[in-house]
């Protein structure tokens, strides 16, 4: 069984895959201050908790380049077995055709290499977390770029903490899209704002690439928004997991 590990700025998401199944999954908190002793106690815990024995690969993807050599030894001292980590000189598959593709993240990688395999070509990807991403991938498969902007959360951070009367509110739609008070107009702003958000750029996306696109959102809040978008969305809480199995496979 492999041990798949995502690390993002607010959280960790963790799976482990067996053949092309998902066995289990879960989160921990991203903390770049936690020792690699720390780390492999709470992989541990996550393991037994699950009652998953048998690990016999390990791959890291990561946007905090200061977690990775902790994690890397964690995973060791827990599984025994040394992790890939995706990066340069990893096979993925996956042509990228963007300006400098050393910029490219490797969440983004990853879920582009998921989308490739799952789902029909050309495909858009969002992925909602602490960052809102947005990849392309056309009818070839070749990676084509996308955008980033601030994640709901922290859109949503900086507005209770920039503002004297602003709360910190849960990520709910409201009733309706006209908010007749604080809470609900600052629910509709987050999350109907970033569903129209996402449905213009699939429009925008298209026109450039000339055809209609399959449309796969994922991330802790993924669900949340997209079920207020309008267009068909198709909603993929493992794609990165599922990525980083392909790519395992790919360099076996």
């Amino acid at each position: 069984m492999l041990l798949a590990i995502d690390v993002g700025n607010t959280n960790i998401v963790l799976g482990v895959v067996d053949g092309d199944t998902l066995v289990t999954s879960g989160r921990l908190s991203t903390n770049i201050l936690e020792t690699d002793e720390e780390y492999a106690m709470k992989l541990q815990a996550f393991l037994r908790l699950h009652r998953v024995n048998g690990i016999d690969g390990v791959i890291i993807s990561s946007v905090v380049p200061a977690l990775n050599a902790t994690l890397k030894r964690a995973a060791k001292i827990v599984t025994g077995h040394t992790a890939l980590v995706v990066g340069p000189g990893v096979k993925t598959g996956l042509s990228i055709k963007i300006d400098d593709p050393a910029q490219l993240g490797a969440d983004m990688v990853v879920g582009a290499v998921a989308a490739k395999e799952k789902y029909p070509l050309p495909a858009i990807i969002f992925d909602l977390g602490t960052a809102t991403t947005g990849s392309v991938l056309d009818r070839d498969g070749n990676f084509l770029g996308g955008i980033i902007t601030a994640g709901v959360k922290t859109s949503l951070t900086a507005l209770a903490t920039g503002t004297a009367l602003l709360p910190q509110i849960d990520i709910t739609a409201p009733k309706n899209v006209i908010g007749t008070n604080s809470i609900d107009s600052m629910k509709s702003g987050a999350v109907i704002g970033t569903a129209c958000m996402l449905d213009g750029f699939i429009d925008r996306f298209e026109a450039q690439l000339g055809e209609k696109a399959t449309v796969i959102v994922t991330g802790g809040l993924g669900k949340a928004i997209a079920k207020n978008c309008t267009h068909d969305i198709i909603i993929d809480n493992n794609l990165l997991i599922d990525g980083l199995a392909i790519i395992y496979r790919k360099n076996q």
